[in-house]
């Protein structure tokens, strides 16, 4: 399965701060639907995810009745992307 889509990218601070992009809603319908073959445990989903020409292995986090892709400082650095920047996903399921 793969899935492209734009979003935000917002700071959640707490204990560990990250750096997210939320998964739109109907994308979410779609990963829900393949989530009881690919996820490995808490919901997470296994992914390939790129933003511009950078690629990094993750997983979707379960969030509010949808997921969130977390996004590495140097994933940032090497696309020049800050809070609140619009960002363009390419996420493939990794089974």
């Amino acid at each position: 399965m793969e899935l492209e889509f734009s979003g935000e990218l917002w700071f959640w601070k707490g204990p560990a701060p990250w750096y997210f992009v939320t998964v739109p809603e109907a994308a979410c319908r779609e990963l829900e639907a393949a989530s009881a073959v690919v996820s490995y445990g808490w919901g997470m989903i296994p992914v390939l995810a790129g933003i511009g020409g950078t690629e990094w292995k993750t997983s979707l986090w379960p969030k509010d009745g949808s997921y969130i892709v977390p996004v590495k400082a140097a994933v940032r650095k090497a696309t020049g992307a800050d809070e609140g920047d619009t960002v363009a996903v390419r996420l493939s399921v990794e089974i």
